[in-house]
C-alpha cells in the first residue's frame, strides 16, 4: 500500500513550484470503484479512532483545507469526514471577515475555533486566506502579509505545543483545465448551480498570482509541527483516498488509550444485578 503521507508531504525547507506537481496523479488505482474499499476501510478507522480521541480527552485534530475554487473543500468535508461523530467534530468556514474582526489581528477570529481536547476541528478555508486573497487582491500592502508566515508558524507552534493539538493542512492541487470542466457541470446540473457565484471566472483571471501566492504558503510555512500536503485532487477519489489514509495513519501514531473507568465495576454489577433482580420480580408473568 502507498505511503501517501510520505509521498505527498511538503518536507520543511522545500521550495515548492507547483508545475512540478501532476494534480492528475492517482497512484496504483485507476477507479473510484478500485479505490472504494480503502476508502471505506480509512473511514471505518477514522471513526474507530475519534472515538478513543474523545474519550481519551488528551489529544486534538485541527485539519485544515486549502485550494482553488471548485477544488473540493466541500466535497473531503461531505466524503471524507462524513463518518466522524458531530458531538466530537465541527467545520468552521472563514469568509470575508466582518467588521469587528478587522478591529482585531488576523489571527483574533481564528483562535476560538481551534479544537478542545477530544476533540476535531476543520479549516473550510482558514488563517491562511491572510496571505492568499489578501494577497493577490492587495487588500494588505506587502509590509503587512509578508510577516504573515512567520506569525501563522507561531501560532501553529502554540497550539501544537500548549493544547497537544496535531495540525493536518491539505492544499486539494486541481489544473485549470478541469477546474473549468467543474464549472460546466454547476452550470448543467441544476443541483449544483446554487454553488455558482460572480467571482468564479474572475478570480481565473488570478490563476497563476493564486498559485505564486499558494507556492510561498507552501514553503515558508509547512513545518515539523504542522506540515502541508498537496494532494493530487481532479479525482475526486483520489483526492478522498490520500486524505483519508492521511488521517488514519497520523491519528493512529498519537497511540490513544480508552481510558480506565472511574468507578468501581464490582459495585455497578452489584447495583445491576440487585436491579435486575428486583425488575424480575416486579414484571409480571406471562399466562
Amino acid at each position: 500500500m502507498s505511503n501517501y503521507r510520505k509521498k505527498l508531504v511538503v518536507n520543511p525547507g522545500s521550495n515548492i513550484r507547483l508545475k512540478h506537481f501532476d494534480p492528475g496523479y492517482h497512484g496504483k488505482h485507476e477507479s473510484h470503484k478500485s479505490a472504494l474499499p480503502e476508502i471505506q476501510e480509512n473511514l471505518k478507522k477514522m471513526g474507530e479512532l475519534q472515538y478513543r480521541m474523545y474519550a481519551e480527552n488528551k489529544h486534538s485534530l485541527l485539519i485544515v483545507l486549502q485550494g482553488l475554487d471548485a477544488a473540493g473543500k466541500d466535497g473531503v468535508v461531505r466524503h471524507v469526514l462524513t463518518g466522524l461523530n458531530p458531538s466530537g467534530c465541527v467545520s468552521i468556514n472563514f469568509k470575508e471577515p466582518t467588521k469587528e474582526e478587522l478591529a482585531h489581528d488576523f489571527l483574533w477570529r481564528v483562535h476560538p475555533h481551534v479544537p478542545a481536547k477530544g476533540s476535531i476541528a476543520i479549516f473550510n478555508r482558514s488563517h491562511y486566506e491572510d496571505v492568499l486573497v489578501v494577497r493577490v487582491h492587495g487588500l494588505a500592502p506587502e509590509k503587512v502579509w509578508s510577516k504573515r508566515y512567520d506569525q501563522i508558524n507561531d501560532f501553529e507552534r502554540l497550539i501544537t505545543t500548549e493544547n497537544n493539538t496535531t495540525i493536518l493542512k491539505f492544499f486539494l492541487h486541481i489544473s485549470k483545465d478541469e477546474q473549468l470542466a467543474r464549472f460546466k457541470k454547476r452550470l448543467d446540473d441544476p443541483e449544483r448551480q446554487w454553488k455558482i457565484s460572480d467571482s468564479d471566472y474572475k478570480e481565473r483571471e488570478y490563476w497563476g498570482d493564486y498559485l505564486k501566492a499558494f507556492e510561498d504558503v507552501l514553503t515558508k510555512t509547512s513545518t515539523e509541527l504542522a506540515p502541508w500536503f498537496i494532494i493530487p485532487s481532479n479525482h475526486k477519489w483520489f483526492r478522498d483516498l490520500a486524505i483519508s489514509q492521511i488521517i488514519v495513519r497520523q491519528m493512529e501514531d498519537m497511540e490513544m488509550q480508552l481510558p480506565k473507568p472511574t468507578v468501581n465495576l464490582a459495585e455497578i454489577r452489584r447495583e445491576y444485578h440487585q436491579a435486575e433482580d428486583g425488575e424480575n420480580v416486579d414484571r409480571p408473568k406471562k399466562r
